[in-house]
């Protein structure tokens, strides 16, 4: 289904340790949440706005009975809006004891790293603030932006919000 943007599953020895991911796209960047965060992934469902919440919360959804916020992922990385098509999903992630859905382009993989392969040191020229970054993962020529969901989506920033 996504043929350009294939990633395969690094090649890893038998006795080191492996972390998996559910890769997703944001505009034309992947990133990978931990799979152990990954409650589901569903499909565009009907989100009912909340009044004075922030720009990227674009509202909440019924996820069996429980009341979900959902983020959209193209706003908080400030990125333009585009038309969800048969490709977006919701994707709902547990942070900090609390499930939050993601909305994100389309959905890639699961993708396995050995922890080594996991560049944890990035040094930016800039101001950039990697607190929200678990790392980098190579997958073939790709990288694969691998988000702290617990920092990325701090559950305390959001009850502001919802």
């Amino acid at each position: 289904m996504y043929e350009n943007n294939v990633i395969k599953t690094a090649e890893v020895s038998r006795n080191e340790e492996v972390k998996q991911y559910v890769t997703f796209l944001v505009g034309e960047e992947t990133y990978g949440v931990s799979v152990i965060k990954v409650q589901s992934i569903n499909e565009m469902v009907e989100i009912t706005h909340v009044p004075k919440a922030q720009s990227f919360i674009k509202g909440v959804i019924n996820l069996r009975g429980a009341v979900v916020p959902v983020i959209d992922m193209r706003r908080k990385f400030n990125l333009p809006m585009k038309e969800y098509d048969s490709f977006t999903v919701i994707l709902i992630v547990e942070v900090k004891g609390r499930l939050i859905g993601m909305i994100a382009d389309a959905v890639s993989d699961v993708v396995s790293f050995p922890v080594s392969d996991i560049k944890t040191n990035i040094n930016f020229s800039a101001r950039v603030d990697t607190s929200a970054i678990e790392g980098v993962g190579m997958a073939g020529e790709s990288l694969i932006i691998l988000l702290d969901v617990d920092t990325f989506l701090d559950s305390e920033h959001l009850k502001e919000s919802c």
